[in-house]
Order: structure tokens, then C-alpha cells, then sequence
């Protein structure tokens, strides 16, 4: 932040950085989200009984595990650091 005078004016990178902060916690929230979703799907695929639950459950599992990768390689393309938020949570 600079000073002058009295009165405190905001840099532009000042103003996005909270915002950018804000969008890479969320994408980590979906991502873990994403995650427990496709763990679910595969527990779900052990117990699925008759063909139709076991199509569905292999379905389930499909479009969550390309859910998870799609949300990996958008954090990738926007270099979100996970190892800052995993530290966070951890402490």
C-alpha cells in the first residue's frame, strides 16, 4: 500500500490479490470436494448389486474422476499452490 499524506491509496495487484486468494481457495474447496465425490462413487461401485446399479456406479465414478482432473488442470493453468492451503488446514 502507498502513502501519502495522511490518506492510504491501493495499488491495483493490492486489490486482486485478495480476490485471486479468494478464487483459489474455492477451486481447492471444489477439488476436495471433487475428490470425496469420486472416493464415494467408488464405494458406491463395491456394493452396487445387479446390472443397473453397477452402470450407474461405473458411470458415477467416470464423470466424477474427469470432474477431479478437470479441476486439477485448471489449478495447474492458474499455478494455485496446494501445499500453502493443505499446511493451513493441517495447523
Amino acid at each position: 500500500m502507498k502513502m501519502w499524506g495522511k490518506s492510504a491509496v491501493m495499488t491495483k495487484a493490492e486489490v486482486v490479490q485478495p480476490e485471486l486468494r479468494m478464487m483459489a481457495d474455492n477451486l481447492i474447496k471444489e477439488i476436495r470436494d471433487a475428490h470425496r465425490d469420486w472416493v464415494n462413487a467408488q464405494r458406491h461401485f463395491e456394493y452396487a448389486l445387479g446390472k443397473d446399479q453397477i452402470d450407474y456406479a461405473i458411470f458415477a465414478i467416470e464423470a466424477a474422476e474427469k470432474r477431479y482432473e478437470m479441476l486439477l488442470r485448471h489449478a495447474k493453468s492458474l499455478k494455485v499452490a496446494w501445499s500453502a492451503h493443505r499446511e493451513a488446514d493441517v495447523g
